[in-house]
Formats: structure tokens, sequence, C-alpha cells
């Protein structure tokens, strides 16, 4: 791969503008297909989820899944946009082989959901509004994949081999309006934005949204123009981008190539571009066709889709709590700072925390174990908090048995640690490591006794009123117990021996 010169990030925005456009597709969660009756279902043997229909055969007859239009007017909703009185499927024309018909049903100038925004906040707390130009309904095409080449693509491969099980899965593609203003946090505002349309996905229950699965992708459209003027520049689009962190990863990159293309004199070309995860750049694809070229037509085999006024605001009185609306309430609730709670957003456990206060834990209990020793493991082997084996259930089990004074916060992270490891649920953890706070007077006061009885010289600074110095003998006794004493307790009788208070 030849290496692209680039500019710094700095010197880009120097000179130049970015401008945004971003396309996100979303796979529909529905069990079978957008025009045909074939299971959706992940996992199955390649070509095993086909008819002629989703294989494009001669006479066959597509037939619109309801499921999918409903889930398209949910989130043209929730998007705050317009909902079409009238709109209709058009052939998109292309030949490729993961596209059987030789062509795709998709929506074209009648999409069933046009001009709305998606409010996101970006780290520092700034709002940033997007606007949508469009979310329509579509189909995705099969899977190609590329054997005997080192990169997995069709250049340089012996062959290629085609799924046709995800031919037909019911898609939304998502378009937003030019993006401007954004400046230096252009790359910033398109990772909140895909986060943000993310969490707004999952909560209308339309998509599991997986990035990581292909349920969710982007491309990232961007061009540059010179600081002070108001004609876009040309655009490249960054493909099928899978994850969030590469979305602003590609912006910026692209950003970077742009500015060192114009800088030098040279012609930024119009065209499809891949992105790599291993370096976070991206190469050339193929030249970028214009709508003309995909000869749109209107679907003759569809009938228009018109959904009636009274069913769109039984759709719109029936939508969940918007993910930014459900966080306000929550931050409130909690008593937290905005950037605590953006903390808590980034980090992927605001469910994880409601979850484990629906199972019986407080706030504030709930939001100590997943942002602090949980949020340690995680890190500490690479994966999300969600991934992690512990339920919200179990960690809020573990913040009961503190709550009674069955363990401290030590033993807790021994508990929590044993349950990472497969040991058990956490009364399991305790039984088997037997971590119970030791809570009986007298094993407490004999070790208590032999605390005092050890540290002659200490006990006598307390009873001369260095009581600060009690911490020493606190800390023997935790010894001899192997820290399943409370603390709390173990420094009241030890005052009580000496006569000395509190």
């Amino acid at each position: 791969m030849t290496v692209t010169e680039l500019v710094s990030y700095e010197d880009a925005l120097a000179s130049y503008d970015p401008v945004m456009g971003l396309e996100v597709h979303v796979e529909l969660g529905t069990k079978t297909k957008m025009f045909c009756g074939c299971s959706t279902e992940l996992g199955a043997e390649p070509n095993s989820q086909t008819c002629p229909t989703c294989l494009g055969m001669p006479g066959s007859l597509p037939v619109v899944n309801a499921v999918g239009v409903e889930s398209a007017v949910k989130i043209g909703l929730a998007l705050h946009c317009e909902i079409a009185e009238w709109c209709r499927f058009a052939r998109k024309n292309y030949f490729y082989p993961d596209m059987p018909k030789n062509f795709q049903t998709s929506q074209y100038d009648e999409p069933i959901a046009f001009n709305g925004y998606l409010d996101v906040q970006l780290e520092d707390g700034e709002i940033f509004r997007v606007e949508i130009e469009r979310a329509h309904m579509e189909e995705d095409t099969g899977k190609s994949t590329h054997v005997g080449g080192a990169t997995g693509r069709i250049h340089g491969a012996s062959h290629s081999l085609l799924d046709y099980n995800r031919a037909g899965i019911p898609l939304i593609e998502i378009v937003t309006k030019p993006i401007t203003g954004a400046g230096a946090r252009a790359p910033e505002v398109a990772k909140a934005y895909v986060a943000e349309l993310r969490e707004l996905i999952r909560a209308l229950g339309v998509s599991e949204a997986r990035m990581e699965m292909g349920q969710m992708r982007c491309d990232v459209n961007l061009s540059l123009r010179p600081n002070g003027t108001e004609k876009f520049g040309t655009r490249s689009e960054t493909k099928n981008v899978n994850s969030l962190r590469s979305v602003e990863r590609a912006a910026r990159f692209e950003i970077q190539r742009h500015a060192a293309v114009l800088s030098s004199g040279g012609t930024i070309v119009q065209e499809t571009r891949h992105f790599h995860e291993d370096d976070g750049s991206t190469t050339s694809g193929r030249i970028k066709e214009e709508a003309e070229d995909y000869r749109y037509f209107p679907e003759p085999d569809l009938v228009p889709v018109a959904p009636a006024r009274e069913w769109v605001e039984e759709l719109r009185a029936g939508l969940p709590e918007l993910p930014r609306v459900r966080r306000n309430r929550l931050r409130e609730e909690w008593g937290v700072s905005e950037h605590d709670m953006q903390s808590i957003l980034n980090a992927g456990a605001v469910d994880l925390i409601v979850a484990t206060t629906e199972a019986g834990a407080d706030a504030g209990s709930a939001r100590k174990w997943w942002m602090g020793e949980l949020a340690r493991s995680a890190n500490e082997q690479g994966t999300d908090l969600a991934a992690l084996p512990i339920t919200p259930a179990q960690v809020a089990r573990v913040t009961a048995l503190v709550a009674a004074g069955d363990l401290n916060d030590k033993l807790a992270r021994q508990v929590i640690e044993g349950v990472l490891a497969g040991e058990g649920d956490p009364d399991t953890v305790v039984e088997k490591r037997g971590l119970k706070v030791v809570s009986d007077e007298g094993a407490l006061g004999a070790a208590v006794d032999e605390a005092i009885a050890g540290n002659a010289a200490i006990a006598d600074k307390i009873r001369g009123g260095k009581v600060a110095a009690v911490g020493a003998l606190v800390g023997a006794v935790m010894k001899t117990t192997r820290g399943q004493a409370d603390a709390a307790r173990v420094k009241e009788l030890i005052l009580e021996r000496l006569g000395v208070e509190g």
C-alpha cells in the first residue's frame, strides 16, 4: 500500500473548513426480509435463507415487510422528521456480484421520512445539531468473500464466494444534510452523532445496531473548502466504517489527506475509499457514481406506501423516552454533574447502572462499582463493560452484602474478582473464599486485645490524646482478621478498651 501524504491536523484547519455528510445504514431486526418471507437469522449455512424473490428470479414478485415500514416511521419520528403521506420504491441499477437482481430496491426522490434533526452532545457538554436530509427504506446486498489474497479484498484474490442470505435484509439509510460549522471538532461531531443515533435506534427496539456485526455502518463523506468561502469542495466517501472510533479517525484522516492534496495544488477525486482499522488510513476504492449513473426509476412491482396519519400519530404517541431526554432525567435523579454523566455514557455504563438499581442497589453504589472496579477490569481486558461476565443483579447483590455489613469494600472487591473469574454468584464466592466480615464480638475483642498488647507504645500515645494513632491498631486488627473485620467497629472497640472518647 502506498504511503499517503498528509499535513498536520492543525495546518489543515488553519487553511480549510471541513464539510461532512454522514450516511448510516441500519439493519432492521425483523424476522423476515424486506420483500420476501426468508429468515434474517444470523449464522445459517450460506445461501440457505434464499428464495426466488431475493435471488431475483424471473417472475418472482416482492411484497413489502409491514414491520419494516413501521420501523422506518418510528425512526423518522424519533429524528423529528416529516413522514411522507405517499412514497414509493425505486430501482437503483448497477451490476455487482453480491446484488443478484442487478438492481437494489430502494427509495430515491420519495423517501418515507425527511427534514429532521438530531441534537448530539459533545464531551465538553456542547450541543451540536445535525440536520437530517432523509431516512429511506431499502434492502441489503449479499456478502462477497474474496479468497486467496493478502488483504481480503478482491484485488489479488484467486476467487470469490457469494452468500445471498443477507440479500434482501431490510435496511434504513439515514442521510444527513451537509454538516458545517463544526470546524476542528468535525471528527468529534461525527463520532457523537453516530453514537447518539445508535442509542436512539436501540431505544426504539428496531435494531440491536451492533456495528461490529455490520448491523449499523457509516459512510463518511468529507470535503474541504478554503476558510471564508461558501462553495463546497469535491467530496470523498469512506465506505462501511463500523465503529465509533473509526468514524472519528476516518474523518480526521480525510481532512488531513484532502488538505495535503489541495495545498500541493492537486485536485480531489470524487471516489469511494476503504478505511483501514490497523492504522486509521483510507485508500482509493472506485470513482463515485452520480445519481444518474444508477438509472433510478419507480419500482413497477410494488404499490406506493401511504402511511395513514392516524397510524403515524399512534406510533408517535408510543415512542419510548429518547436517549438524551432519558440521560438528563437520570442525571438529575442520580445527582451527578454533566461531566460525570458524560463519563458514564462514554463507558457504556448507563443501562448497566439502571439495571443494577432495578435489581435493588442504590444509584450511588451501582455507579461506584461499575465506574470503579468493573471499569478497571474492563480496561485491563480490553473489553466493554457489558461484555464482562457479571450481571447487574450480581453487582446489586454485592452492594446488598456491603449494606448489610457482611462485606466491607475490600472484601467486596474480592467477591467481584471471584465472580469475574467464573467462581459463581456473589454468595457462592463469599462461601468458597470465606470472605464474610468477622462480626462476632468475642472474636473481634480478642483481636483488639492482641493488637493493644503487641503495640503498647502506640496504645500509650492514644491514651495520651493522640487519637489519630488509632489507625495503626485498626490496621493490625484488620491484618489479623485478613481484612474481614468492620474497621469502624474495630476502632470503636479499641477506643473503648483504652478509655478514650472517639
